[in-house]
């Protein structure tokens, strides 16, 4: 499957060319083939359509413009003979089992005798969609159920047919998790699988609890979302995100699919949603659901549906004693249990939630799952929570929900029961063998424990933590052994902006790496690699004054930088989400850097009021050895929409590796530093960096004027772009110079104090730090 050479997705709707566009994301050219539409001039109109789609959504489809160029549009009529040239074929049509049947006896005459099949259905059997073709085929055919929209969501359900070859189910899946970078979870061919089966139900509970406990809209997204460890679009946001008829749809096929289903009533959409649904207040796609923008310019407001009158209204901001309480309780797991404690409405209306979706899913065992790892994972993966049901179970103390349900008189499923009387208080448990990380889960059908298989190529920082310790560690960053001769340099500061912690961690890690180690790794497992500089620190040093200690301070950080470059031994950073600033001037400096295909890099110092202090400048400068382009790249704050548009800015080099899965990452970025250990040489710093001098600083100060001039940007932002000029200049000598990296580092840092001290500076600081966005002042 690694050298699988071109597959062909059949459907162009919003998922098949989304598909399509992710492969093309993993350098596997597609065909896109849809039907011929009545009345186009161009038969291909359907495909060319979802390929634009997909292109344009925001967020976009595609890494970058060129990978395009990789799906090739065509439709059923004339192009279906071309899928003989295919190794993979993905049906992704619409939910009509007649449909896909017609479609696929097609398909079955023009294929490959060795193509895989799949269909990307959500909720007819496998079981009806192969039934009586060829054993051939159906050896051949599996369910391949991806997430929308496929770049971003991690899941990826694995459905055997009823003879899918294991090994081909092997090769899917192994080429999935690489190349895909999904999550796969395998799954028995029950309606919906799992990560919708468990979804729909959750989000109709939601629904109806907010209904019983007399909720509003807002105050159900507020309690949903990031605070109980659940995306920003919390539940009724999704909805419009998905679109309520597509909910509606989904959950009425379910409804219907699972007659057996004593909860099935919570798959049906309420009377309220009938009635949005008969006036087309769809979500998003007809401009108003749940939520609705109104006005414009100055006067633009969002407003928000009162389910009971199906009115709008002004957006109310919802308080809640126990969620002001437990708001800025960094730990997702005592926050919910705060949260839960609580007698208010808002931990009522938890406790309700929580406890319906604990019941449910242990009864859906072993009818979707045998075990409860799968769906925990389907629902992380699938749905970006944080925490599947069993694990949140756990978090909320196993024993405690039970006690608390029995002493409501609730019905606990007898598997879980008998759990019980095995003396079980969790339904994880670390394991761990001689140093190394192993972990197992309660098994509700055997009632025993059992190891969770390990996971090659995976590498997971708190596990490791857990099993062996740290080597070194303080409040922002730690040392741990990967094993194998690597080093890994973990960041874990809030946010992981950097500090001292950061910095004296990397020097100690260089230092330990040259004593013990053969090459280091710098990762983590934050949110974001690094958001910067600590922004709170630097603002307060400005604003008492305390500039021999701000020099310090970013000398130490530029030094270590350097010290990464031409460090005794092989440096790889592992970037990954926001990496800007200082984390994009660490990944700049190390030796190589194995991105996360979802990187998004950039030197943004200018919305603050500054300019990159850390050898940001001197280092793009040195690389693209393009002074315009890099007074761009940084005046204008670029941060690139992938790693592979990263590459193109060349905030990333040609040369560092990606990783389609971000679970891969670190282990990746292990495999990379051990490649480079051979061949290793330090380098020495350059003195050769050609700087063009007065000539160069007029050139770049006339676009920062002639942008001033167009009102795009302030005075202060003239003021900024003219110290960027000048360290990209080399300080305004006479004529073409050579300087050393040293000399570039001096300049910048000479530009980063003095903008410090200037009260519109300070001003920008402050203003990210309250609201999180940039002041143009």
């Amino acid at each position: 499957m690694n050298t699988l050479r071109r597959v062909a997705v059949l459907g162009a709707g919003t998922m098949g060319s989304r598909i399509a566009a992710h492969f093309a994301n993993a350098g596997v050219p597609a065909l896109l083939l849809d039907i011929v539409v009545p009345g186009q001039a161009n038969r291909n109109a359907a495909a060319i359509k979802g390929i634009e789609s997909a292109a344009k959504q925001r967020p976009a489809g595609f890494f970058a413009d060129d990978k395009i160029a990789l799906v090739q549009p065509g439709n059923f009529e004339d192009d279906l003979p071309l899928i003989a040239e295919c190794d993979w074929v993905i049906e992704a049509v619409v939910e009509n089992l007649e449909l896909k049947r017609e479609l696929w006896r097609k398909v079955d005459a023009a294929r490959r005798i060795d193509a895989i099949l799949s269909t990307n259905t959500s909720g007819i059997p496998l079981a009806e969609i192969c039934e009586g073709f060829p054993s051939q085929f159906r050896r051949h055919f599996l369910g391949t159920h991806f997430f929308n929209p496929p770049r971003y969501l991690h899941l990826m359900e694995l459905i055997p047919g009823p003879e899918t070859d294991p090994a081909i189910l092997d090769a899917v899946e192994d080429f999935a998790s690489r190349r895909l970078g999904k999550g796969v979870v395998r799954t028995k061919d029950t309606p919906n699988f799992i990560a919708n089966r468990i979804g729909s139900f959750f989000g109709g509970t939601i629904a109806k609890t907010m209904v019983e406990e007399d909720f509003s809209i807002e105050e159900v997204d507020a309690l949903t979302g990031p605070l109980i460890g659940l995306p920003n679009s919390a539940s009724f946001r999704l909805l419009d995100i998905v679109g309520l008829d597509v909910w509606a749809f989904v959950g009425s096929n379910l409804y219907n699919a699972v007659p057996d289903d004593p909860w099935r009533d919570r798959f049906l959409p309420l009377d309220f949603e009938k009635t949005m649904i008969e006036r087309k207040w769809l979500g998003d796609k007809t401009g108003q659901g749940f939520y609705k923008r109104t006005g414009k310019g100055e006067s633009k407001e969002i407003v928000v549906l009162d389910w009971k009158t199906l009115e709008y209204g002004p957006l109310q901001k919802p308080r809640f004693a126990s969620v002001d309480a437990a708001r800025n309780i960094e730990d997702l797991g005592e926050r919910l249990r705060t949260l839960l404690r609580a007698p208010d409405r808002a931990g009522r209306f938890l406790w309700k939630v929580f406890s319906d979706l604990f019941l449910y899913s242990a009864e859906r065992i072993p009818e979707i799952s045998d075990r409860i790892v799968e769906i925990d994972r389907a629902m992380r993966w699938g749905y970006a929570n944080k925490l599947g049901p069993f694990e949140l179970w756990d978090t909320l103390g196993f024993v405690d929900v039970i006690t608390r349900l029995e002493a409501e008189r609730r019905a606990i499923p007898r598997s879980v029961k008998e759990a019980l009387t095995h003396g079980v208080i969790a339904l994880y448990k670390a394991d761990d063998r001689r140093g190394k990380p192993q972990a197992s889960y309660f098994d509700l059908v055997t009632q025993s424990y059992q190891h969770i298989e390990p996971r090659p190529g995976i590498i997971v920082l708190s596990d490791l933590k857990r099993s062996q310790g740290v080597i070194q560690q303080n409040a922002g960053a730690s040392m741990v052994d990967l094993g194998d001769g690597v080093l890994c340099v973990e960041f874990h500061s809030k946010m992981n902006a950097l500090g001292e912690d950061n910095i004296g961690m990397m020097y100690a890690g260089l230092a330990e790496t040259e004593k013990n180690f053969d090459a280091m790794v710098i990762g983590n497992e934050g949110a974001d690699f690094s958001v910067g500089a600590n922004l709170v620190m630097v603002l307060l040093a400005a604003q008492e004054g305390e500039w021999d200690e701000l020099n310090q301070a970013i000398h130490r950080f530029q030094q270590v930088n350097m010290a990464l470059k031409y460090a005794a031994k092989p440096v790889v950073a592992a970037p990954f989400a926001r990496t800007l600033g200082g984390g994009c001037e660490i990944t700049l400096h190390a030796t190589r850097a194995q991105a996360s295909a979802e990187t998004y890099i950039g030197l943004v110092e200018v919305g603050v009021g500054l300019i990159p202090g850390g050898g940001g400048c001197k280092e793009l400068l040195v690389r693209l050895k393009d002074p315009r382009k890099v007074f761009e790249l940084i005046g204008y704050a670029k941060v690139s929409s992938s790693a592979e548009d990263a590459k193109k800015l060349g905030l990333l080099n040609r040369t560092d590796s990606i990783s389609m899965n971000p679970e891969r990452l670190i282990g990746d970025a292990k495999a990379l530093a051990l490649s480079l250990v051979p061949g290793y040489s330090p380098g020495i710093p350059r003195t050769d960096i050609k700087v063009a001098g007065e000539n160069g600083f007029a050139m770049l100060k006339l676009g920062a004027w002639s942008a001033r001039q167009g009102h795009y940007i302030s005075d202060h932002d003239v003021l900024i772009a003219e110290k960027l000029a000048n360290i990209l200049s080399g300080g305004r000598l006479t004529g073409e110079q050579m300087v050393s990296e040293q000399y570039l580092l001096d300049l910048e840092r000479e530009a980063f104090l003095s903008l410090c001290g200037n009260p519109k500076t300070q001003e920008r600081m402050g203003y990210m730090l309250k609201t999180g966005k940039p002041l143009r002042n």
